[in-house]
Parts: structure tokens; C-alpha cells; sequence
């Protein structure tokens, strides 16, 4: 099986090494570190967003998991 050559618009998943489109737009943020309402995202294909997921929510930074295209912190 082949991965499609990403485009200069293709949103990647950020898991190390993937080079795999994103779908899921997983929206966290640090309390220590960061207002309550301020959301960052991490991108993640469909067998990274498990694993990603995780690793935030095991930390209390996850809040939120969406589809790319529904994510208000990314823009078109």
C-alpha cells in the first residue's frame, strides 16, 4: 500500500514519522501552562488518533478530538 505525496495543503498527522493525511484535529492544552479557553492541535490520521489521544489524555491536556474539517483553530 501507498501513502499519497502530501500537497503544500495537506494537513499531516503529527505523529513522528507519519506522513499520513489528517482527519482528527486533537484539540489540548497545558494548565499549567495555558489560559483555560486557549486550544492547540496536534493532527492525527486514522491509526495515529488512538495513540495520540492517549498520550494527551494521560497528561489531563486533551479536551477535545474533531474531524479537520469542524476544528476552529485551524484555518482553510
Amino acid at each position: 500500500m501507498t501513502t499519497p505525496a502530501p500537497t503544500d495543503e495537506t494537513l499531516i498527522c503529527s505523529a513522528r514519522g507519519c506522513g499520513v493525511p489528517a482527519v482528527w484535529a486533537l484539540r489540548w492544552n497545558n494548565p499549567r501552562l495555558h489560559a483555560a479557553e486557549r486550544r492547540k492541535t496536534w493532527l492525527a490520521c486514522a491509526d495515529h488518533r488512538e495513540s495520540l489521544s492517549a498520550f494527551l489524555d494521560a497528561r489531563g491536556f486533551l479536551r477535545e478530538v474533531v474531524a479537520v474539517p469542524q476544528s476552529p483553530t485551524l484555518e482553510p
